[in-house]
């Protein structure tokens, strides 16, 4: 030690002198024991003098401890000082592969803390190649050693140097070259790009657009920051065209954002599309491509529009037009093309009368000068298709024109034009043409060309052309109307077969040319055949939703247009067309788990080939690819001469199973890294052994696959091999989440390797934010198990977890953070699903959206291992898994989860089956396995003609192997002619036909039916007041069908009161013969005055005069021997009697009513509403009984108050009763009411609708009403059974019916009925049903 005098002090001799005096105060204890015989008076003061001296030295030593540091303390104070310089780090300049040192001097106490940065990010040597980077500080001399270095390592170097007192900064530059040129530099590109700043690059990749005809799309990419000045020059492409800033398409660049617009697309503008982004290196550029279907056709089949339309052998009044066929037909082959031009207008007119059946065609009688558009339709038996983008405009001009000016050069820069009409001869009759040949040949023209005569003269020339049959000198002029002004011509109307000969004659103002040399013999009618399909088409995997497809070029050195894909998912019928511009890609687009195949349609001038063999299936998954590296190293135990080392799984997988990992460990003393094991390790933890102990080891590894092996990871940190002793348990590890959805998630982790003092007994759970260091508790008490249910998430946010064990001993260390995750529901995500199949067993069921061919389904109960074998078994198939339960029960309730592997992106799912659902579930289940034949209507009973009694009842559909047992009273019924049992089972219908009904069929009827394992049983009880109602019924239908088989009235007694003021009594009878008798009685006495007239079969009586003797009871009887009838008129009561008018409001409407003492038939009741007559209609009924005469409004309104008149004609005197319905508070509201609440039809329904056979119809309308109404479905005036095919759902106020696979049976007219207690509406709707290829008969009646 230091003393402020400058002397030290030899801390070895305070020892000795220590031990020293220590022996001394023995020796004397030992002297004092000896002199026991002095007395006890000096022994006690020779031991207290013994303890002081003793006190006193220990507090001497510690004031001289206690001085000595507060001197160190003060010398340090003294000496402190914050870091400096003191030699600055220099530039360098090097060439490439050399080494170079970068050192500075620092003066600084305490020893600070050092920091190297390159460009500003920390150098990290475990992060770079082994032996890269070496960081030395000796004695105040920092040093910093790059070995080989690259262009790359051309930077800005600094050093920080930092300790409690201050820091400090140090800088240089260092300059890497190349040996050939100047790559490097003050001037290389390097260099400038550091000056310049962070370029911008791709934030996300381009993804494939689907865009449709006549519609915009947008193509947009986003960058990583802000472009840079020299970036904002950015260009796009389609097909390696480049593409301009025009009206059709627009083309934008933000900050962060470029993008490309097309404002109506076309067919044309489907392709790939690239962007470039300029950088100091040269580009950076993506592509994506851009889809365009088929715009709606006009009419229903017909096909898509063609494209691709350009003009070539562009001439004075003719040029030749080509297109490309459609991909898509129609359904129906397309038999030809119209084409249609427009000269600079809106208009457009048809170029040709009947289709062409090539892609290629001449267009004539054109004009010198204009400017033409042209396009094309094509049409197949269902009709003609949308028209094709216009072409490019074209103007008709000599194409010869240029060649015939020369120009001549003089004077420096001067130009003297010559034209070589000038230079002509004066030429009057011109001279015939030569090479007259044919320069196409198709099918439905031959088109001719030739050479201009030489010379030609200065007079503009035209030209005629004649044809002759080959072999014949019979010369036909072909177009002696109008001569052709160019060289070319096209003929359209030779007969297919035969050959011809053409020949050509030039004609100027002066005259016409002798004709030119016949040219060869040509044979019209030569058929462009399509070309034949690829013949073999190959697909591969790509990505998740795309495949590659693949095929052989055609033979014969057949070069077509291009190529068509079409694609169609296994199990449908139905072809998709997948590009609309021939050429040869990637197909994406498609479902991920989905099996397709693929055929491919060759395209040339004729149209399109026939499809090729299809391609085998393919299900859409990704590609095997090597996974990406392992990551996020732990040490779960270390012993002294081994580690126990764990890491994550690959984040991405490559679309198999990882095999296995392979791991090196490299010692910080050492250069080198070294392989830990040769055979590939299963699982994610490892024990390492054979390390040296006080030594730090990283660690790195790989992954594996059956695509190969992955890229090596980035090292782990230093970890020390030094045997863990510590009480608490070690860092659980593998952290990881399941079943995020929207606020909760599912987190798992394994328990520690390393128990410490005990075993664990609970865990807690950490949480943390992204992007903040603060980490939250979240459960209070500890949790036992390896798993814990998060919840009370923020949805969107992302966090991270962690967990920490514990025991006896304390909380250990927590565990690697787990991966980032953001707290939501990803779209596409799929639940259990509960359900019973067809042989009654409960199951769970879960589908994945994605997989590749090793994933598999990993259930689990209650999070603890998979579920008891006795108790579950599981099917997979495809992307779905069922676990079906055995025998379901109580035993069977809990959470249920499933996982699946080999994935990037985490999928799961999980259920907890509950009392309630198993209830339900084992309902279902034994409604399965005991099905029950469903009633559609109960028993019915109906009393035919002649008193025929028929019990029927309707059920569902039956097989032809249902069978009925019909059982009366206990015994079973077979059918006789007096009993005849009828049973339909197409429709489902049962009926007992019974001729006479009596007492005997009193009793108990029930139909027990059986259908395969499905069964049922239907009782009819009829007995006590049901069976007499029947028999009553029965008994007077049957006694008044024999009545109607002699005579008997068709018109009962009835009187009127003449003008003569007599009492005329009236009947009529029927099925009279000549000894019917016709009598007349007035109580029971017969009646003289009364007249028959046997040809009308009327009856009448008439009083001349009615006294009091004519009161009584009147009687007409007519009878022969088939029988007798009677008819009566009560003329002995008194007058009318009717009580006043009455309101009364009724579930449709108000009732208006008087009760009456006596009424008849043949009173007469008219009603008026305001002084006008009423008449029964839809909204008004009117009626009467024996005792009531009334009046129903249904559905009232505000126009239905008013003053009501009842007026009763009884013969002789009419009657009137009034009430007014105006001013009456309560019935104004109850108006109202009914108004607002009565059920109605509010909106929807059309009045017609039209569809294709098999396809879904759905119709929806909104209905109101309080309360809610009841809701009748009709079809024809029958009512709707929703089953089967036909299927209502009701969601508040909207009604939908949904008719599957729709056919012509439904047809007709349908209409939906609503109805409460406060009224009712209807809504109609006529639905047409129309054949494949068929046209609705709408459009056939327009």
């Amino acid at each position: 030690l230091q003393r402020p005098c400058g002397c030290f002090i030899n801390i070895g001799c305070c020892r000795e002198s220590k031990l020293r005096r220590e022996a001394t105060i023995i020796e004397l204890e030992k002297r004092g024991q000896k002199r026991v015989r002095f007395g006890n008076e000096m022994e006690k003061l020779e031991k207290a003098v013994i303890r002081n001296c003793r006190l006193l030295r220990v507090k001497a030593d510690r004031k001289a401890l206690e001085k000595a540091r507060r001197e160190k303390e003060y010398i340090e104070l003294l000496s402190s000082r914050p870091p400096l310089i003191w030699i600055p780090l220099r530039v360098h300049a090097v060439w490439e592969r050399m080494r170079v040192k970068l050192t500075c001097t620092i003066l600084a106490s305490p020893p600070p803390q050092v920091t190297w940065y390159k460009n500003g990010v920390h150098i990290d040597p475990r992060l770079a190649p082994a032996g890269k980077y070496r960081i030395q500080n000796k004695f105040g001399m920092l040093t910093l050693d790059i070995n080989r270095c690259s262009l790359e390592d051309s930077a800005e170097y600094s050093v920080e140097v930092k300790n409690p007192y201050g820091e400090a900064y140090s800088f240089a530059t260092v300059l890497v070259q190349k040996y050939y040129g100047k790559e490097s530099g003050f001037d290389s590109e390097i260099y400038k790009r550091s000056l310049i700043g962070q370029e911008a690059d791709f934030a996300f990749s381009l993804k494939p657009l689907f865009s449709r005809e006549k519609e915009p799309f947008t193509l947009s990419c986003f960058f990583s920051s802000d472009l840079l000045q020299h970036q904002r020059d950015i260009t796009w492409f389609r097909d390696g065209e480049f593409l301009k800033d025009s009206d059709r398409q627009q083309i934008k660049c933000l900050d962060r954002e470029a993008s490309l617009t097309v404002l109506c697309a076309y067919k044309e503008d489907e392709g790939f599309y690239t962007v470039r982004v300029p950088t100091l290196d040269g580009y950076n550029q993506q592509s994506a491509y851009v889809f365009v279907r088929d715009a709606a056709a006009a009419t229903a089949g017909a096909p898509g529009s063609p494209l691709n339309v350009k003009c070539h052998d562009v001439n004075k009044d003719c040029l030749l037009l080509s297109w490309v066929a459609p991909s898509d037909c129609g359904g129906s082959p397309i038999f030809g093309y119209f084409i249609e031009r427009s000269a600079g207008t809106d208009e457009w007119v048809p170029c040709n009368e009947m289709p062409v059946k090539t892609c290629k065609c001449p267009v004539l009688c054109l004009v010198e000068g204009k400017t033409y558009q042209f396009r094309v339709k094509a049409v197949n038996q269902s009709g003609i298709s949308n028209p094709s983008k216009a072409s490019d405009p074209v103007t008709m001009k000599d194409p010869n024109e240029e060649k015939r000016v020369m120009t001549i050069p003089y004077d420096e820069g001067k130009k003297i034009t010559i034209s070589k009409d000038e230079l002509e001869g004066k030429i009057k009759i011109p001279l015939p043409p030569t090479n007259v040949h044919a320069s196409e040949i198709r099918e439905d023209y031959v088109a001719l060309s030739w050479d201009e005569p030489d010379p030609r003269g200065k007079e503009p020339l035209s030209y005629y052309v004649e044809k002759s049959i080959a072999g014949s000198n019979s010369w036909q002029n072909v177009n002696l109307e109008r001569a052709v002004n160019s060289p070319r011509f096209a003929l359209f109307d030779l007969v297919k077969g035969k050959s011809y000969c053409f020949r050509v004659r030039s004609a100027n103002k002066y005259g016409v040319s002798e004709p030119s040399l016949p040219s060869e013999p040509i044979t019209a009618g030569t058929t462009l055949a399509p070309l034949p399909p690829p013949s073999q088409v190959l697909v591969f995997r790509d990505t998740k939703t795309s495949v590659v497809v693949h095929w052989d070029k055609l033979k014969d050195g057949q070069e077509p247009l291009g190529y068509y894909v079409y694609c169609r998912e296994v199990g449908t019928d139905e072809w998709q067309t997948v590009n609309n511009k021939p050429v040869t890609f990637t197909v994406p687009g498609l479902q991920p788990g989905k099996e397709y195949v693929f055929c491919v349609k060759s395209v040339n001038e004729a149209g399109v080939s026939d499809s090729s063999p299809e391609s085998d299936p393919i299900i859409v998954r990704p590609a095997i690819s090597c996974p990406s590296a392992p990551r996020d190293f732990a040490l779960l135990s270390c012993g002294k001469n081994d580690m126990t080392i764990g890491w994550k799984a690959p984040k991405r997988k490559g679309g198999g199973k990882i095999l296995g990992y392979f791991l090196d460990q490299h010692d910080a003393a050492e250069l080198d890294w070294h392989e830990v094991n040769i055979r590939p390790i299963a699982q994610r933890v490892y024990k390492v052994t054979d390390l040296n102990e006080g030594h730090f080891y990283e660690f790195r590894a790989c992954a594996t696959n059956m695509a190969g092996v992955g890229k090596v990871s980035e090292p782990s940190d230093l970890f020390k091999c030094e045997e863990w002793t510590m009480l608490q348990p070690g860092p659980p590890y593998d952290v990881r989440f399941t079943e995020v959805r929207d606020a909760n998630l599912m987190l798992h982790w394994e328990a520690p390797l390393y128990t410490g003092a005990g075993p664990v007994t609970g865990y807690y759970i950490d949480v943390c934010e992204e992007g903040s260091e603060e980490w939250k508790q979240l459960n209070k008490q500890p949790t036992a198990s390896t798993h814990m249910r998060v919840s009370d998430l923020e949805m969107g946010k992302c966090y991270i977890f962690r967990v920490r064990a514990l025991n006896k001993a304390g909380i250990g260390p927590p565990s690697i953070p787990s991966d980032p995750v953001v707290v939501e529901t990803k779209p596409g995500t799929n639940e259990i699903e509960l359900g019973v199949d067809k042989e009654g067993f409960v199951y769970m069921a879960f589908e994945t959206p994605d997989m590749c061919d090793s994933s598999e389904f990993i259930w689990s109960k209650d999070y603890e291992g998979p579920p008891d074998p006795n108790r579950v078994r599981t099917e997979d198939k495809g992307n779905k898994s069922k676990l079906i339960l055995k025998n379901a029960s109580e035993k069977d309730l809990g959470t249920y989860s499933v996982e699946v592997t080999d994935v990037d992106d985490e999928i799961s799912a999980s259920h907890t089956l509950t009392q309630e659902e198993l209830d339900n579930l084992r309902k279902i289940s034994h409604e399965i396995r005991n099905p029950l034949i469903e009633l559609i209507s109960g028993w019915n009973i109906d009393v035919l003609e002649k008193g025929v009694v028929r019990l029927w009842l309707e059920v569902e559909e039956l097989s032809p192997e249902a069978e009925l047992h019909l059982i009366f009273n206990g015994k079973e019924l077979s059918s006789t002619p007096t009993h005849k049992i009828n049973f339909d089972r197409a429709k489902g219908l049962i009926e007992l036909i019974i001729q006479d009904f009596c007492d005997d069929d009193k009793g108990t009827y029930t139909a027990q039916l059986q259908d395969g394992k499905a069964k049922n049983q239907f009782t009819l009880a009829l007995v006590d007041d049901s069976f007499d109602k029947v028999e009553a019924e029965a008994d007077a239908k049957r006694r008044d069908w024999r009545r109607k088989q002699g005579p008997h009235f068709i018109e009962n007694l009835q009187w009127k009161v003449t003008e003569d003021c007599e009492v005329l009594l009236m009947c009529k009878a029927t099925n009279m013969k000549k000894d019917t008798n016709f009598k007349w009685f007035l109580d029971k006495k017969a009646h003289l005055d009364g007249l028959y007239d046997p040809p009308t079969g009327t009856g009448t009586l008439r009083i001349k005069k009615l006294t009091k003797e004519d009161k009584g009871i009147y009687k007409a009887v007519v009878s022969d021997d088939r029988g007798e009838d009677i008819t009566e008129l009560d003329l002995s009561k008194e007058a009318l009697s009717a009580k006043p008018l009455k309101v009364q409001p009724t579930a449709e409407g108000i009732r208006i009513y008087s009760e009456v003492k006596y009424y008849t038939d043949y009173m007469k009741t008219t009603w008026y509403h305001k002084y006008k007559r009423l008449e029964s209609g839809e909204r008004l009924k009117s009626g009467s009984t024996m005792d009531q005469i009334w009046l129903h409004i249904l559905n009232p309104t505000d126009s239905d108050k008013g003053k009501y008149t009842l007026e009763i004609f009884d013969g002789k005197d009419a009657h009137k009763l009034s009430t007014d319905l105006s001013g009456k508070g309560e019935l104004e509201q109850n108006i109202s009411v009914l108004g607002k609440n009565r059920a109605k039809v509010v909106q929807g329904l059309p009045d017609v609708a039209t569809i294709m056979e098999d396809k879904t119809l759905c119709l929806t309308c909104c209905i109101s009403g309080d309360p809610y109404p009841e809701i009748t479905w009709f079809k024809n005036e029958k009512a709707v059974v929703f089953k089967d095919r036909y299927k209502m759902d009701v969601k508040g106020i909207v009604v939908t019916i949904t008719i599957e696979k729709v056919c012509s049976d439904d047809t007709g007219k349908y209409r939906i009925y609503v109805k409460n207690k406060y009224g009712s509406e209807t809504g109609q709707v006529t639905i047409s049903v129309y054949k494949h290829g068929e046209e609705p008969i709408e459009l056939r009646e327009k």
